[in-house]
């Protein structure tokens, strides 16, 4: 607390060596800190990696110096990585993007890309996709493909690929398979879920936290556990099988 408040508290009579040595050190550790505005204008960079669906709320004063941050950081990417942004896009700086040449990163306009995000073409994200911080994308040789308005939470992990387990030789040498991972629009995949290769969400699905998904979930429909099952529909979804 301020000096001010405490006198409010202790009465006119208040003075800090009352409050005895450790609150007298603490005070003038407190007066020796003189933030900056680059202090707070680190800690609102920081906020918004791990936060990113704040970007798009930011005032125009904020606006003023996040938007060439941000697109001093997409150059630097587009010029390093086989990856293309649209317009508004927001991606963290602690992200790993990686995408050699056939191995494309499509970044469609409005997502959003939050810290720690480990990003290995060929991934196609829609317009206004949103990637929470420690989400990993895999896109094998089929590719990762997530479709607008989806939401994907933190923690999630999706492989297009796979690998044999033939007992004749080792794991690591076994062939690699990939069919791809296609999540359609607007769709709600909660935290730490696990998707794994050939599987298609439908439009509007919703995958419940910690899910593996190991089969094709429908349009409208709510999966959980491991492996993910049906549990129910999103309210006042059309009906599953409408009357001809």
């Amino acid at each position: 607390m301020k000096p001010a408040s405490l006198a409010a508290i202790a009465g006119t009579a208040w003075h800090p060596d009352r409050l005895g040595p450790r609150f007298n050190f603490e005070l003038s550790t407190l007066h020796s800190l003189s933030m900056t505005e680059d202090d707070y204008r680190e800690q609102h960079k920081q906020r918004l990696a791990y936060m990113p669906w704040l970007y798009a709320r930011l005032k125009p004063k904020h606006r003023a110096w996040a938007e060439p941050w941000q697109q001093a950081l997409q150059q630097r990417w587009m010029a390093l990585e086989t990856v293309t942004f649209g317009t508004d896009c927001f991606v963290a700086p602690q992200a790993v993007l990686l995408a050699e040449p056939g191995r494309d990163i499509i970044v469609g306009d409005g997502s959003q890309i939050a810290a720690d995000c480990v990003i290995h073409g060929p991934v196609r994200l829609g317009r206004n996709v949103s990637l929470n911080h420690h989400v990993t994308l895999e896109g094998g040789a089929a590719g990762v493909h997530i479709g607008d308005g989806s939401r994907i939470a933190a923690y999630c992990t999706f492989y297009a690929f796979n690998h044999g387990v033939h007992a004749d030789r080792p794991v690591r040498e076994q062939p690699v398979t990939s069919k791809g991972i296609h999540i359609g629009k607007d769709v709600w995949v909660g935290a730490r879920v696990g998707i794994v290769d050939g599987v298609t969400l439908g439009d509007h699905a919703v995958v419940g936290m910690g899910a593996v998904v190991t089969k094709d979930v429908p349009p409208w429909t709510i999966v959980a556990g491991n492996p993910a099952r049906p549990i129910g529909r999103r309210p006042g979804a059309p009906p599953e099988h409408p009357s001809t």
